[in-house]
């Protein structure tokens, strides 16, 4: 039932579960923070873009989501699509390494251009990506500056267990870094 022109007060009353699911409000709303999340994942401005799209067609498709809690299953959506992202890169970048033994290149890059200022967030990105993906999410959404009530509705946990939850994904990542890299 839709009211023009009605009194804010019988507005209200209107059963918003009845109201149509309005997709472009919702894209105009979260578009930008969903894009940063996967963004802040994959390191890639136009891919996060495309990534963020994705995630709003998957709940464009998805009736069930459209009637839970949008926002939260739009960010839990944007950090998985993020860490798929992720491996996709991940794999990609393996066998182009692969690829680059079978066939070299003219000029094969020079140890400063090898060890570049981005290597601590390559290291950083290919821990998320090996580690378990409910702790990976905990970091990146702690890392997006959302609170831990934010973090407990987007992935339906109880707040008061967040911390603890935080505190071993972070101990997760500590323990594969030092396994990996060592001590620095």
């Amino acid at each position: 039932m839709h009211i023009v022109n009605a009194p804010s007060e019988a507005v209200a009353d209107v059963n918003t579960a009845a109201a149509p699911f309005d997709i472009e409000a919702l894209f105009r709303a979260h578009y930008s923070r969903v894009a940063r999340i996967i963004e802040r994942v994959v390191r890639d401005r136009g891919r996060s873009e495309e990534l963020a799209v994705e995630v709003f067609l998957k709940l464009w498709r998805n009736k069930n989501a459209q009637h839970e809690n949008v926002e939260a299953w739009l960010y839990r959506v944007a950090v998985r699509t993020g860490i798929d992202g992720l491996r996709r890169q991940t794999c990609r970048a393996h066998y182009e390494k692969v690829l680059a033994w079978i066939r070299p290149s003219s000029a094969p890059p020079n140890p400063e251009q090898l060890h570049s200022a981005n290597e601590e967030q390559e290291r950083v990105r290919s821990i998320l990506a090996v580690m378990n993906p409910r702790h990976a999410q905990f970091l990146l959404l702690r890392s997006q500056d959302f609170t831990y009530d934010e973090v407990a509705a987007i992935l339906n946990l109880n707040p008061a267990s967040i911390g603890t939850q935080l505190s071993r994904a972070q101990e997760s990542f500590r323990k594969e870094y030092i396994k990996r890299y060592g001590r620095e």
